[in-house]
């Protein structure tokens, strides 16, 4: 075993799709972190089944586990708190990652610390890798922007622990409505990955989609543009002579239509936080969630966070999505503040990180 320098967390993810665990040294240092995909289950679908997530976590839980204590080199002894993500998520899924990590905290007589899944996203941005330099940390003030197949929203940072919300999708999250109109355009699923592959081969860079301000609010809106790209679509179809629902756009139109789409979610993105970053006077600039994988959004927000002088912190991308280590980092900060939950934790599925 590799001697640590502090207690390690254990941290158990399950709200939706994924299935991680994770062990954290000192809040930040992944010593190991394992995550079990549901994507190609769910692919025919073109979403996420409920009822068939639970069910994969309960199947591959304890081998996650099994694995990350292998990666880590480290037993009980070396385990000073065991961290669960309680919501927001699906009901059914949340509750497998609850009841296992109850279980552990009590039969292995360890703390219990309840997460925020929102949260884990945004101190995703602490986490290093097991050798990797601690580089640049978040420095408060900050804003952060959020943005997976669930949620989507702007908050404050004056200190850790501490948010202002100041704005969040009125209707439909950003990654909900990539994998709507990737499944227009004939996409795989998920269509975030999908629409991103098929933007890098436009050449033209012509298809125009509506953007919602909504005026001078931090707030967002995506069901209008999910409107605009069907319409869409189903014009470019008809140009095609395409009547068959089986029959295919042709690749350069798919791509020309998924860059449209794709620049208007980034454009309104990162227009409105680098907004809330100068209102706010924020020091620098926290992306996280699954759609902060996107490469167009988090090169076109490097850019203007960097002609304005604020240091953007991006996790990995594979830290952007769902995983263990992003529950550890953000339990392991709770834990230093004296929260702990007891054997009563439940679900919250429509849990908030911060109300206005």
């Amino acid at each position: 075993m590799t001697a640590s320098s502090g207690p390690l967390v254990l941290a158990v993810e399950s709200s939706c799709d994924e299935t991680g665990i994770a062990l954290i040294e000192d809040g930040s240092r992944i010593r190991s972190n394992v995550v079990a995909s549901q994507v190609a289950l769910h692919a025919p679908a073109g979403g996420i089944v409920p009822e068939v997530a639970a069910r994969a976590h309960l199947r591959w839980i304890l081998p996650v586990l099994d694995e990350a204590w292998r990666d880590a080199g480290a037993s009980w002894d070396d385990v000073g708190a065991v961290a669960v993500t309680r919501g927001p998520g699906l009901a059914g899924s949340l509750l497998v990652g609850i009841n296992v990590a109850k279980t552990l905290a009590w039969v292995h007589d360890k703390p219990l610390v309840g997460v925020n899944h929102l949260e884990g996203h945004v101190y995703a941005a602490w986490l290093r890798d097991p050798g990797q330099d601690a580089g640049e940390l978040p420095a408060f003030p900050l804003v952060a922007l959020v943005v997976s197949g669930g949620h989507t929203f702007l908050v404050e940072m004056t200190d850790h622990l501490t948010y202002r919300l100041l704005g969040q999708t009125v209707d439909d999250a950003a990654g909900e409505a990539f994998d709507k109109v990737g499944r227009l355009l004939g996409l795989d699923y998920p269509g975030g990955p999908a629409i991103q592959r098929a933007a890098q081969t436009a050449s033209r860079h012509d298809a125009a989609f509506p953007r919602a301000w909504l005026g001078d609010s931090y707030d967002f809106s995506f069901s209008g543009l999910k409107t605009a790209a069907r319409r869409t679509v189903d014009a470019a179809r008809a140009d095609a002579g395409l009547r068959e629902p089986e029959e295919l756009l042709p690749h350069a139109v798919v791509a020309e239509l998924a860059w449209g789409f794709q620049d208007a979610v980034v454009d309104v993105l990162v227009t409105k936080t680098i907004r809330a970053a100068e209102e706010t006077g924020a020091r620098s600039i926290v992306l996280g969630g699954g759609v902060a994988a996107n490469g167009a959004l988090r090169t076109r927000l490097a850019g203007e966070a960097e002609a304005r002088g604020l240091p953007l912190i991006v996790p990995r991308p594979a830290l952007c999505t769902d995983n263990g280590a992003m529950i550890g980092a953000a339990g392991a900060r709770r834990f230093a503040a004296g929260e702990r939950a007891d054997l009563a934790l439940d679900a919250s599925p429509s849990l908030p990180l911060a109300r206005r």
